[in-house]
């Protein structure tokens, strides 16, 4: 601290370390009794059962953004003590303005000023990176001048949604939660009313999560309902949930062949048809698959075409028997030991199609953690691979070693995503948790402009994950014509056995084995999943790309949880937390590592 007790504000990036060091000062400044918490976790007794999934999903393998999934042991953070909460004072010395609703803010923006950075990128690249890109923007609002000033002026105002959602917390009992304001105000009008109406409500007495963490999983909840489940999924369950058909089609797609199956599920589409006029239609491309004769049986999808259907496309997934003269691209593998799996698979098959290995880490972090690296990197060049560092699977847009790869990816891999946890919050939390969603929209988005049409994409996850949820994984792919078409379970899955990682600096000391990955034991390995898509275009434009935005500097001011837990009033060390912590969501989502 300084002589008149504010902590320091680090100028330019910050970094994981800087970071710390705020949370670390904000500690000291709260003494050093313990209080029941480490680093900002809450703590369970060993009888207790820590909330959702073990209470916070550890980082699974390979990240793509920033890498550090859970908070760490971290020597230098002491426990903070128990204090007496006091409430935020309503306006803390100054005069409060109405804010403007999120949705409002970015309309505010000059619609003749494109994001900074836009134009450099292609005009027909530009949708592919677009969000990321306006992302940056909105954050860019809260940052100050070398005067501690905002250097853009927020507009000030209030949205319909906006007091809709003051309504609806006010009907839960609790009025004026800042974080619950932020996760309410950016739904649709619809859902809002749909939930003033509802009987149903969050539990807000929950003795594991806080409030803000409750109604952000109560608001998940109502959306997830529409969406498949996070389980295993074979392709007839898989199909029936996107075109919301009964139980009398899935008796009769199972018992069509393989050859038929193909066909239906290719060539099925009731867009313009009344509900009721589903099964007619299917039907009548049943019957027109019966008459259906392949014009090349040499090609893979044609084998085996009297089998079982569902069997056999459940063994072409799982057998990855993918088009062998496509290029593949593989993001966020931190070791690079899936891609060793894949590469080596590739060329067993007699596969032309090149392999694009990534990492988000540059080489220098990746020599660092991993001292088989280079090596890896040399067998990688042995199997006619690229390996490329430094990439952002939201931004490849922008990355020139991806220039004139558009419309060549027939296969996307990408293992067990993560944003990246933040000291002192679980993934879940709000604050933190539009990150992973952000995540998924990103990617889907950008690959738009690099996959062939009929190209697959994988994406391996927990299903019970708390940061990248599953609905953020399916929910992302069909926003953006990613066809579901699959979810299997990653045990099944011929390539699972890599030597999996962590993705960030845990590596360093915690290796997992590379032959059966006992070592690895962040999550259950039952509840792994493989999400399985099918770049599939109608040719119609789409709109900008949603984004789930970031809470204001305001809003993690007014934050009570996680590291801010026993932070009194807005004290200058809670200050100096919430824009550090601001200023690392403005470093993510430039593309910087962090961690």
């Amino acid at each position: 601290m300084d002589e008149d007790g504010e902590l320091p504000v680090v100028e330019g990036e910050v970094t994981d370390e800087a970071f710390d060091a705020a949370l670390q000062e904000a500690d000291e400044a709260f003494g050093e009794e313990g209080a029941g918490e480490e680093n900002g976790e809450e703590t369970f007794a060993e009888d207790e059962v820590a909330p959702e999934e073990e209470a916070l999903e550890e980082a699974p393998a390979e990240d793509e953004v920033p890498a550090d999934e859970e908070p760490e042991e971290d020597p230098l953070a002491e426990p903070l003590p128990e204090e007496e909460a006091e409430p935020l004072p309503e306006d803390n010395g100054e005069d409060i303005a109405p804010e403007a609703s999120p949705e409002e803010e970015i309309e505010s923006m000059d619609e003749d000023e494109e994001p900074d950075g836009l134009e450099e990128v292609s005009e027909h690249l530009k949708d592919a990176v677009e969000g990321s890109l306006r992302l940056k923007r909105y954050l860019s609002l809260d940052e100050e001048d070398e005067n501690g000033q905002p250097k853009k002026k927020r507009k000030l105002a209030t949205a319909p949604e906006q007091l809709e959602a003051k309504k609806l917390l006010a009907k839960w009992g609790i009025p004026g939660e800042a974080v619950c304001l932020y996760i309410l105000e950016q739904l649709p009008m619809e859902e809002l009313q749909a939930m003033i109406a509802s009987p149903q409500k969050p539990n807000v007495y929950n003795q594991w999560r806080t409030v803000a963490e409750m109604v952000g999983k109560f608001v998940l909840e109502q959306k997830e309902r529409k969406l498949p489940g996070g389980g295993a999924l074979d392709h007839v369950s898989a199909f029936r949930s996107r075109w919301k058909l009964g139980i009398d089609a899935d008796k009769k797609l199972r018992a069509l062949n393989h050859k038929d199956l193909r066909y239906v599920i290719d060539n099925y589409d009731a867009a313009g048809f009344e509900p009721e006029d589903f099964a007619t239609r299917l039907d009548d491309i049943i019957s027109e698959a019966s008459g259906f004769e392949p014009e090349d049986s040499d090609v893979t999808e044609n084998a085996i075409p009297t089998r079982p259907g569902a069997h056999a496309m459940s063994r072409f997934g799982r057998l990855e028997l993918i088009d062998p003269l496509s290029d593949a691209a593989v993001f966020g593998d931190a070791n690079l030991t899936f891609c060793l799996k894949f590469a080596a698979h590739r060329k067993a098959l007699g596969h032309v199609g090149r392999v694009i290995a990534t990492t988000f880490e540059d080489l220098e972090t990746l020599r660092a953690r991993y001292k088989e690296i280079d090596d890896s990197i040399a067998t990688l060049e042995d199997l006619h691979c690229e390996v490329y560092h430094g990439v952002d699977c939201t931004r490849i847009a922008l990355n020139p070693q991806f220039e004139g790869l558009e419309s060549s990816l027939g296969a996307v891999y990408y293992n067990f995503p993560h944003s990246g946890a933040v000291q002192g919050f679980f993934d879940g939390h709000p604050i933190v948790n539009w990150r992973h969603e952000n995540l998924m929209r990103l990617f889907f988005r950008a690959l738009r402009s690099f996959m062939k049409p009929g190209g697959i994409v994988k994406v391996a996850s927990n299903m019970g994950a708390t940061g990248v949820r599953y609905s953020y994984v399916i929910g992302s792919a069909i926003e953006n014509e990613f066809v579901h078409t699959e979810t299997m379970m990653f045990i099944d899955w011929h390539l699972h056995k890599y030597g999996r990682s962590y993705g960030d600096k845990r590596d360093v000391y915690k290796r997992p084995d590379a032959k059966n990955n006992q070592s690895y034991n962040a999550q259950r390995a039952e509840a792994d999943m493989v999400y399985c898509f099918r770049y599939h275009p109608t040719g119609d434009k789409l709109g900008p790309q949603n984004i789930r935005l970031p809470p204001r500097l305001s809003t993690i001011m007014a934050c009570a949880d996680g590291p801010f837990k026993h932070m009194v009033g807005m004290s200058p060390a809670k200050k100096n937390l919430a824009k550090q912590l601001h200023k690392r969501f403005v470093t993510e989502i430039s593309g910087v590592h962090v961690g």
